[in-house]
This record gives structure tokens, C-alpha cells and sequence, in this order.
């Protein structure tokens, strides 16, 4: 009996011995060879990744002055399979304290200035794991927080976008929205703004700790480049007040005012853009859509008298007139069939190509364009940047209709050379005068001056200038613009101790059911014309009141006066160099 007992003792002993040996090669082949993956997939389901956002980029002025910035704020968030009851430390008791899940949603309500029932649905909800219970907090509230130190509760590093100088330059700028970036800057430039977020990778434990000796691996993110404007705040405050009370002065639908740098090796920078209403980017919202976006790129009108500048300048550069050139100038004249005629009856005027010029006659401008063949005007239009779209890197582009010689109408042929018959931007009627007034050469108009790195190393934006017209034609211009403000059409736009010259233009603006319902208003000028420094120009849409009754001079003048005081550019009290445009005593040419 005891011989057959202990031969199942050791039968038995044996089979377990087996066991031991198929479980230990098995544990072994699992955990040594691992040929399923197994402790690999057990890591993973351990490992917990977490982006690290890059700081976005700032975007500031052209002296550095910040536009729009990022501020720290946190995602207050929770895992509902590790909130619950719990203990935490309690220092005057000396031992852990006990806190129910019930406890926490009030004690997070109180931080959150939240509801504690809503708050507890989210911590105990069994359908997911991953609950938001709040956005954007402070710095403050994230600290507090963190410190009730709760299983399963934690934060998500964010940035809140923050425009110190609300409204000023909004439209440039652009905003934010809930799914990103929406408008002007924000948008256009985002790839460089963003930069690379980096990752954090650790394991976390079953009670969602990080494992402090286990796998632990960091990518840093790349913050974003700062971006730089041409854009002066200050000008671009002042001439936002300016071109807002003109606007409501005439009750106009909209007015803008925009700046342009002519300094050498600032070329082209545009140092303001000023619409009557502007978009605050902390509150796009309470802003009408029209005024969201730069009006200078996205409303396209008639540029009237304004347009008178290519047909003489092509005549200048082609030879075909000179300044003093005289003509005998009649209130209306008919050609192929059409009948042009000026804004006032009068008598005919024996005048120069300058007086002309400075008077504004379409009857003395057709007499001066008309010695131009048609596609020739047409391929000055087309130098000079009509019928292309303008583009400055906000994301929309300045659009401009100039249809070709072969589709024009009766009439075009002759409107054309007096502004009417196509259309351009704010910013396609700056260009103009902003070539004219630097010797003839087209810089590309931009806002942007660089992109900045984190380390501080800039990436400048440039582009490439172009000659339109001779140096001669240029000088020419001014002179002619100088005749506008000494005794033409826009003597208003006269500052004391500064040449200044300019001209002025009325286009009717077309109606939504065809024809025209108003006029767009506008006028352009440089100072100081013997050494040009900057370029104004003032538009305003559909004004209240009849044609004639309008003037933009005054605002233009308040804006370059300040522009030219804030840039520190001297009187010179130099003489004026423009032709005289009358044959014969001047008070016998009266309007």
C-alpha cells in the first residue's frame, strides 16, 4: 500500500515537473523569443503620447511693435476610467484624506466657475476616455487645478491668439477661429506662424502614472517664425480715424486710405492700409463681412481722372507731346460718333497739355490720348498693372478688368483714356503713382518686410522692380501733378512748406440692376515732389450728396502731414516746378 502511494507520489511529482517545463518554455518562447509581439504590444498599450504644441509666431509692426501675440492657456481634461474616489495627503492631519468623485466636480466647479452636476456626468461618464471639461483657462486656474491633485484630471498645454491694439490693421491681420486660421495674415502665413509641434512618449501605469523608469522620449517642437509688416501702426491708426470721419462726413458706404513708402530701399512698403470700418480679430463677429478684409485689394472700381495719368504719361514717353504743348480745349466734342464732354459747361479754353492735365477736361485729353494708337494705350494700361490681379500675400488679390482693344465698344476706345471703361483696386491706382513718382520704376507693392526666426535670424520678402517709364517721363509727371494741387483740381491738398502733387478722380460706380446708382471718389498724391517720400491715397465709395460735392484734399493732407512729421522729413520751402497751364491771363479760365 505504501509502495503504490508513493509511486503516485512520483507519478504525480512528475506530471508536475512537466507542467513546470512546458509552462517555463512556453513563458520563455512568450517572453524571451516573442515571437507574437506580445511584451512589444504590452509596452504600446502602456506608452502615452502627447503633441507639444509650437509656439505660434507673433506678428508685429515695422518697428516691432506686437499686432498679434500668443498667450499660455491650458485644456482642462479628464480620463473618466481613473477619476473616481480617492485619497490625497493632508498635511495638518498627517495622514491621506478621503475625497468621493462628487467632491472633486465641486472643488472643480468653484475653479471652472462651472456646473458641479454637469461636471460630474463628464467625470464618471463609462463611454469614454477621454472628457473636456474646460478651454482656455489661465495660467492661475490650470495651477490650482492641478494642485487637488486628481487621478485621471489633467491639462493640455494651448495658446489664446491676443491683438493688444484691437481693430488697428485688423483686416491685415485677420483672426482665429475655433477650427483655425480664417483671414489676412493668420491664414496666409500659417505655415510660418505654426512651425513643427513636437511629441512626448512615456508609460503610464494602470492608474495612469507615468512610470518614472520606464520608456520616456521627447521630440522638442519647433516654434514658429515671427512675421514683420511693413505696416506702421501709428500711420495706420491715424489714417484709419482720418479716412472713418470722412467716410461719415459724406455718409459713404466705405472709404479707405492707404500710405506707401517711396524711402530708398523701402520702396513699395505699404505703411498703412486704412478702411472706415475695421474687423477687431478678438471679435470678427461684430463686424460687418464686407469690412473683414482689406477693401484696398477687394472692391475694384472706375478710377475716373485718376486714369488720365497713363494716357498722358504714354504720350510723354511715346513723344507725341510736351507739357506745354498748346490746344484749343471745348466743353464737348464728338469723335466717330460719340460725344465726350466735361463735367462744367464752358467756353473753349486755349490751354497747355499741363493745364489740361491739371483741369482735367476729357474733351483736352482725348485731343492728347487720341495721338496714341489703341493698342498702344492699352499695352501702357497693362505695363502699368490694370487687367492683373494684385496680389501682397493677404490671401486675396486686388482684382482689375481691362478687356483688349478687340472687345471694346463704341465708346471705349475713348473712356479708356480718361478712367473709364475698366476698373482696379485702391492698391492698382497706388502702384500707378507710386511708379510715377520713383523715376519711372514699378516696386511691387508688399506688407510683409520678413519672416523672423526663434533665434532671431530674418528671411527679408523682396521683389524684383521693373522700369515702366523713362526717368524723363517721370519728371515730367510730377510736374504735371504739381500743376493739379497749385491751381487744378485739388488745391486743397497743399502743405505748407512741402511740394506736393496729386490727382483727383470721380467715376460713376456701377449698380447691382445695371447702369450706375453713385460715384467713387478718389485722390492720390506724393510728397515732397523734390525728393518723393510717400504716396497717400484717399477713396471713398458712393458719398452722399451730387457730383461735385465732395473733397478728399483735406484728409489726404492731415494724413501726409502726419506721415511726413512722423518720419521726421523736413519743409523745404522749395519752389514749385510746375508748368503753367493757361495761354493767356489766368482769370479768364474760370471753373
Amino acid at each position: 500500500m505504501a509502495r503504490t502511494l508513493s509511486l503516485r507520489m512520483r507519478i504525480g511529482l512528475a506530471i508536475v515537473l512537466a507542467l513546470l517545463v512546458v509552462l517555463g518554455g512556453r513563458l520563455f518562447h512568450i517572453q524571451g523569443l516573442d515571437p507574437a509581439g506580445h511584451a512589444h504590444q504590452a509596452v504600446s498599450n502602456r506608452l502615452h503620447t502627447v503633441e507639444l504644441p509650437a509656439a505660434r509666431g507673433d506678428i508685429v509692426d515695422t518697428q516691432g511693435r506686437l499686432l498679434a501675440g500668443s498667450a499660455d492657456r491650458y485644456d482642462i481634461v479628464a480620463d473618466p476610467r481613473l477619476t473616481g474616489d480617492h485619497t490625497v495627503p493632508d498635511a495638518e492631519l498627517g495622514m491621506q484624506r478621503p475625497v468621493t468623485v462628487e467632491q472633486t466636480a465641486e472643488e472643480l466647479a468653484l475653479l471652472l466657475d462651472a456646473d458641479s452636476a454637469e461636471l460630474l456626468e463628464q467625470l464618471t461618464a463609462d463611454d469614454t476616455h477621454y472628457a473636456t471639461l474646460a478651454r482656455n483657462v489661465t495660467p492661475e486656474v490650470h495651477q490650482r487645478i492641478m494642485e487637488l491633485r486628481v487621478p485621471g484630471v489633467y491639462s493640455e498645454p494651448v495658446s489664446e491668439r491676443t491683438y493688444p491694439s484691437g481693430p488697428v490693421a485688423g483686416s491685415i491681420i485677420g483672426f482665429v477661429g475655433s477650427d483655425g486660421p480664417l483671414e489676412g495674415l493668420e491664414s496666409e502665413a500659417d505655415e510660418a506662424l505654426s512651425g513643427e509641434p513636437g511629441e512626448r512618449i512615456y508609460e503610464v501605469g494602470a492608474d495612469g502614472v507615468r512610470i518614472p523608469t520606464a520608456t520616456y522620449e521627447e521630440v522638442p517642437a519647433e516654434d514658429g517664425q515671427d512675421v514683420r509688416l511693413t505696416i506702421d501702426q501709428d500711420v495706420q491708426w491715424f489714417a484709419q480715424e482720418a479716412i472713418a470721419d470722412k467716410t461719415s462726413e459724406y455718409n459713404a458706404q466705405w472709404g479707405n486710405a492707404t500710405v506707401v513708402d517711396l524711402r530708398e530701399g523701402r520702396e513699395g512698403e505699404i505703411l498703412a492700409m486704412a478702411d472706415s470700418e475695421t474687423v477687431d480679430p478678438s471679435d470678427p463677429a461684430e463686424t460687418d463681412e464686407l469690412f473683414r478684409r482689406p477693401l484696398a485689394l477687394t472692391q475694384d472700381f472706375e478710377p475716373g481722372s485718376g486714369g488720365k495719368s497713363v494716357t498722358f504719361a504714354a504720350a510723354l514717353e511715346e513723344g507725341l507731346v510736351e507739357p506745354e504743348s498748346e490746344f484749343t480745349v471745348p466743353y464737348r466734342m464728338s469723335v466717330n460718333g460719340e460725344s465726350i464732354q466735361n463735367a462744367r459747361s464752358h467756353a473753349d479754353y486755349e490751354m497747355t497739355a499741363a493745364g489740361i492735365y491739371a483741369r482735367s477736361y476729357n474733351t483736352g485729353t482725348l485731343m492728347i490720348g487720341n495721338r496714341l494708337e489703341e493698342q498702344t494705350r492699352y499695352d501702357y494700361l497693362r505695363k502699368v498693372g490694370y487687367g492683373e490681379p494684385m496680389d501682397i500675400g493677404l490671401g486675396v488679390e486686388g482684382q482689375s478688368i481691362l478687356r483688349p482693344p478687340e472687345e471694346w465698344d463704341r465708346r471705349q476706345p475713348l473712356t479708356t483714356q480718361f478712367g473709364q471703361g475698366y476698373t482696379g483696386s485702391v492698391l492698382h491706382n497706388v502702384q500707378l503713382y507710386q511708379m510715377l513718382a520713383q523715376d519711372g520704376v514699378k516696386h511691387p507693392l508688399r506688407i510683409v518686410d520678413a519672416h523672423l526666426d526663434p533665434d532671431g535670424d530674418e528671411h527679408p520678402v523682396s521683389a524684383e522692380s521693373e522700369r515702366i517709364f523713362s526717368s524723363e517721363t517721370s519728371q515730367e509727371m510730377l510736374k504735371l501733378m504739381e500743376g493739379v494741387v497749385d491751381y487744378g483740381s485739388a488745391m486743397g491738398a497743399q502743405i505748407e512748406g512741402y511740394r506736393v502733387g496729386g490727382k483727383s478722380g470721380t467715376a460713376e460706380a456701377a449698380g447691382a440692376a445695371g447702369g450706375f446708382d453713385g460715384y467713387t471718389v478718389n485722390f492720390v498724391g506724393v510728397a515732397p515732389l523734390d525728393d518723393p517720400q510717400f504716396v497717400v491715397s484717399i477713396t471713398v465709395h458712393r458719398p452722399a450728396g451730387e457730383f461735385g460735392d465732395w473733397d478728399l484734399t483735406n484728409t489726404f493732407s492731415d494724413i501726409m502731414t502726419h506721415t511726413l512729421t512722423s518720419y521726421d522729413v523736413a519743409p523745404s520751402d522749395a519752389e514749385s516746378g510746375a508748368y503753367d497751364g493757361f495761354v493767356g491771363q489766368r482769370q479768364d479760365y474760370p471753373w
